[in-house]
């Protein structure tokens, strides 16, 4: 899509995520959040991050003299295994049972990309863990995503991202272990589109383009009140998602209306809500240097 860094990101946002800047004089109340926050340290984590490989990656289509966007995703992917990574070694090693992984949908036609994905499915437990091991992720996730998008890029056959199919079909298999806690990073530019699942009830969608968007007249400061008189937003994919919390990166809205951001944050932010994922159901994050968004992601992880 076309360029445009849209920062969703405030100090607020940043203290909700984290849990900072609530304080509690009572005792009783500070050792309940001792514990909790001693139990979320050891807990065991389950990441998926789902790749949209479509053209928003080009970078002559979508160029960005700043960075172009697919050294944005590079960047976003780097952080997460970095925080898994801290994650990993904050545990003591009999204690580890956690994963990580990447998803495509559709899956790409190139095999090598589909390879090198599988290679990034990463399970540790304390029968293979080392600290050998654990240094080792940042840099495996690094090489192989930079391949995975060069291969992407080299092809310029970008496939399309179905979103809205994974939501349906894959995510509760795919992105929920029981007894982990359960986090789904999505790289995207916001928009969602893909051919194979296409189709509108009534005023929701299962999609969202910038002709959509100007075509039911979001395109001014009273988009919000459209879109709650209208009924716009996605169709529910999927139920009960309580185990489940998504984290949305990279949006980047079009260019000519100023309340585009607005727009995707109001359709993501809704649709999740109706999946019941997990709250606090934060602003997708807008496609921001990763020197910016990486101690967010680091800290989201690790809390």
């Amino acid at each position: 899509m076309k360029t445009k860094i849209f920062l969703l990101i405030s100090v607020t946002t940043l203290f909700l995520v984290t849990g900072y800047g609530c304080q509690n004089d009572n005792n009783k109340t500070k050792g309940i959040s001792a514990t909790k926050e001693k139990t979320n340290k050891h807990q065991n984590l389950n990441i998926s991050i789902l790749l949209d490989l479509s053209d928003r990656i080009d970078p002559k289509k979508n160029a960005n003299p700043s960075m172009e966007f697919y050294k944005r995703d590079l960047g976003y992917i780097e952080s997460i295994s970095k925080g898994f990574e801290k994650h990993l070694r904050s545990k003591p090693i009999r204690q580890d049972n956690d994963q990580i992984q990447v998803y495509f949908e559709p899956e790409p036609l190139n095999s090598k990309i589909n390879d090198l994905a599988k290679n990034l499915k990463l399970s540790f437990t304390k029968d293979n863990t080392t600290k050998e091991n654990i240094q080792k992720i940042s840099a495996e996730y690094s090489s192989a995503s930079k391949e995975i998008y060069n291969l992407a890029i080299e092809a310029k056959s970008y496939i399309g991202s179905d979103i809205w199919g994974f939501f349906k079909n894959k995510v509760s298999d795919y992105c929920i272990k029981p007894n982990h806690r359960n986090i789904l990073f999505i790289l995207t530019d916001g928009y969602m589109f893909h051919q194979d699942s296409k189709f509108r009830e009534e005023n929701k969608s299962s999609y969202l383009t910038p002709e959509l968007v100007k075509s039911l007249q979001l395109n001014t400061s009273k988009y919000k009140g459209l879109i709650l008189d209208k009924g716009y937003g996605f169709v529910k994919a999927n139920d009960n998602l309580n185990n489940l919390e998504v984290v949305v990166l990279g949006i980047n809205p079009a260019k000519g209306n100023p309340f585009e951001g607005d727009v995707i944050n109001e359709y993501w932010i809704t649709w999740l809500k109706s999946m019941k994922v997990k709250g606090p159901i934060i602003p997708p994050v807008s496609a921001d240097l990763p020197s910016n968004i990486d101690p967010i992601i680091q800290k989201y992880i690790t809390q």
